[in-house]
């Protein structure tokens, strides 16, 4: 099926490379690594997963800031080599812990002993964690995840002085803990990346919730798993808005346009008490998706304003309001706004007290950017942005300018109000507790305010 399979760090530097059936020429990594990096496509534009070059297919992912790579000749079904790559790339992270350049570099012999098990002479034969560890034994050089730069802001919870990925814990599921003992933990994390469109006005054009519930578990024996949900949570579109909710952990309906489940879900008792049962593989993967179309409320709102102040000159006012519980905060916040082609200078105004906020004009693409490292619901913040222009404006500039475009991530908050009423394990004996973690993260998927 593939011929090769490798792995280019963000420099196209060869992690790891296997040639299964010699079919494709040595030096194909660099013909990727260059026909990606020098891609012939609109502005800003990425190259696609799959492309061919002198009859060879190219096929990748980027995962954790890592190329992902498989090439053919055939003509194999793209969709599932791109599958085959993203378990591949979780596989290695089940058992490295982290996911990076210098994990990988470290624990090259294990990861070359995965691929073997994983790919014979091209054809895939198992990605489960689970029996994978019946057949490779080496123990992970583990890399201290604490001394590691974050890999994404939006992938990044604080807690304490620690950081803590919000997606997974930064371990491997094979390795013991010092002494041979294995901590009994096991991690729940509803993870929903949001979709919304204002009017210039500020009025909610388009909405939209992608979420999932990612699990990764630690736990020995395979014990028998009950994750419960809402109550009154339904399924299908049920002609009714949901707009009117006072905070993301308050009572109420919640209606998801579809859903799908992992394979392992049981679903017996769904329909009556909403109570999902399964068998936790080692590793993690996602539980169920859904999403959401109907109404709902965003966390913040966004008005940009953007007005003539003489011949050569104009001022942009942007104004951020976070809509959410006082007790949540928000941070990597990132605003960035195109400007008009002919402006030459800007200049920022904050508000009075402003803390942790940067500001910067990207001459080369003509994008104003305002970064806030925290914002507390229930606050609002304004930026003032003073242009100069090379020309006289004509035109009408609002139509020159923006959309305003928003990235963030806000722990412990969901927008749809999907939630983990409890997670409960089954016990092996009386003294059997393990350890229960259930977070929420919100992500800016896309969201736009337009002048």
């Amino acid at each position: 099926m593939i011929s090769q399979f490798f792995v280019l760090s963000q420099r196209g530097d060869n992690i790891v490379f296997r040639d299964y059936r010699g079919e494709v020429q040595k030096g194909s990594a660099e013909i990727f690594f260059r026909k990606v990096k020098f891609w012939q496509g609109d502005e800003g534009e990425e190259a696609p997963p799959v492309f061919n070059v002198d009859g060879v297919n190219y096929i990748h992912v980027k995962v954790a800031g890592l190329l992902f790579v498989a090439t053919t000749r055939v003509n194999v079904s793209p969709s599932l080599v791109l599958e085959l790559l993203q378990r591949i790339a979780r596989i290695i992270k089940d058992y490295l812990g982290v996911l990076n350049e210098d994990s990988l570099r470290k624990n090259f012999v294990l990861v070359y002993e995965l691929l073997d098990e994983v790919i014979d002479f091209g054809y895939p034969q198992t990605t489960s964690t689970e029996v994978l560890k019946s057949y490779v034994f080496n123990e992970p050089i583990v890399v201290d995840a604490a001394r590691l730069p974050p890999l994404g802001p939006a992938a990044m919870f604080m807690q304490g002085s620690k950081r803590m990925p919000g997606t997974a814990v930064t371990k491997s599921v094979v390795a013991n803990e010092p002494g041979g003992r294995k901590r009994e933990e096991i991690f729940v994390d509803i993870i929903e990346k949001i979709s919304v469109t204002f009017s210039s006005s500020g009025y909610l054009l388009t909405s939209e919730i992608d979420g999932t519930i990612q699990m990764k578990s630690y736990l020995t024996g395979s014990p028998e798993i009950r994750l419960a949900l809402n109550e009154d949570l339904s399924i299908g579109r049920g002609g009714r808005s949901v707009y009117d909710y006072s905070s993301s952990a308050g009572a109420g309906a919640v209606v998801l346009d579809d859903c799908n489940f992992h394979e392992s879900v049981h679903l017996d008792s769904f329909d009556m008490d909403h109570t999902l049962t399964l068998v936790p593989s080692d590793g993690e993967f996602s539980v169920m998706n859904y999403r959401m179309t109907q109404e709902f409320k965003p966390p913040f709102r966004i008005n940009a304003l953007i007005e003539e102040a003489g011949a050569f000159k104009a001022e942009v006012i942007l104004k951020i309001r976070a809509d959410f519980p006082s007790t949540v905060s928000a941070n990597t916040i990132s605003v960035n706004m195109p400007l008009p082609t002919y402006t030459t200078r800007v200049s920022f105004e904050l508000e009075p007290g402003a803390v942790g906020n940067t500001t910067d004009f990207k001459e080369t693409n003509k994008k104003l950017e305002w970064g806030l490292k925290k914002i507390v619901g229930g606050s609002e913040h304004t930026l003032r942005a003073k242009l100069t222009f090379s020309q006289e404006s004509h035109a009408n500039i609002a139509r020159e300018a923006g959309p305003v475009s928003m990235t963030f991530t806000i722990p412990m908050y969901n927008a749809s109000r999907l939630q983990v009423r409890y997670l409960q394990i089954a016990k092996k004996s009386k003294t059997y507790n393990p350890y229960r973690w259930v977070r929420y993260v919100t992500q800016a998927n896309s969201y736009v305010a337009r002048l």
